[in-house]
């Protein structure tokens, strides 16, 4: 079965970026502990930085399913409203790989 990557994408209240990495971080930690979960990276855009996109590396769609059910995922709602602008714009993609294989497909 195919990896599954996903783009999330947040634009947070200028100003309330660090308080917004915080408030990610327990969600962060928790999954890198799952199963299935490849990486599971957060970054901030260089020329937005307000931003903040983050990039889901799953072995599997059951893999990302199991995720998307634990708590720590459930309460990113919470976080959403406290600190985002708007709603997160996000992306489930499978790779397509092209080229070299360990550089086309993450």
């Amino acid at each position: 079965m195919e990896n599954v990557v996903v783009v999330a994408m947040f634009l947070v209240h200028p100003g309330r970026e660090d308080e917004a990495v915080e408030a990610l971080t327990p969600t962060i930690e928790g999954t890198h502990a799952e199963e299935g979960c490849i990486s599971y990276a957060l970054h901030r855009d260089a020329s937005t930085p307000n931003r903040l996109i983050l990039i889901e590396n799953w072995a599997s769609r059951e893999a990302l399913d199991s995720h998307l059910q634990q708590p720590y995922v459930a309460q990113l709602g919470a976080v959403a409203e406290e600190f985002l602008v708007e709603p997160p714009t996000i992306h489930f993609s499978e790779p397509v790989p092209v080229g070299d294989s360990e550089k086309g497909s993450l």
